[in-house]
């Protein structure tokens, strides 16, 4: 079972990420652009993730994954059950998602520095 605590750090130590809390929500960032963001009560994480390939990853497994609300699907986003997911798996969401909002030389540099991914 991932806790908010499994991807917090992490958060903060991707390449120009960092937290804020909006409205008492923890989202991360890099520049304006949201790419993981948290229920009030932490249970649910969305995260960014392609349009395209959203609803094979909720078919995969409907007990973790869900769509957005009806408001977000024109967002490249998904939301994940935080207690369905182990840490690691949730720590590869985080990074994928980061990736998906920074220039591709910052992400070969993360690759190139954590050849096993996340952990």
């Amino acid at each position: 079972m991932a806790v908010i605590e499994d991807v917090r750090q992490l958060g903060t130590e991707l390449e120009r990420s960092y937290q804020v809390y909006v409205r008492g929500r923890l989202k991360f960032r890099v520049k304006q652009i949201v790419y993981v963001a948290f229920s009030l009560d932490e249970s649910v994480m969305g995260f960014a993730f392609p349009k395209e390939e959203r609803e094979a990853l909720v078919a995969s497994g409907p007990h973790k994954f869900h769509m957005p609300s009806a408001a977000d699907m024109r967002f490249n986003w998904v939301h994940a059950d935080l207690a369905a997911l182990d840490s690691a798996e949730a720590r590869e969401l985080v990074v994928d998602a980061w990736r998906m909002v920074v220039p591709k030389k910052l992400s070969h540099a993360y690759d190139l520095t954590h050849p096993d991914g996340p952990g």
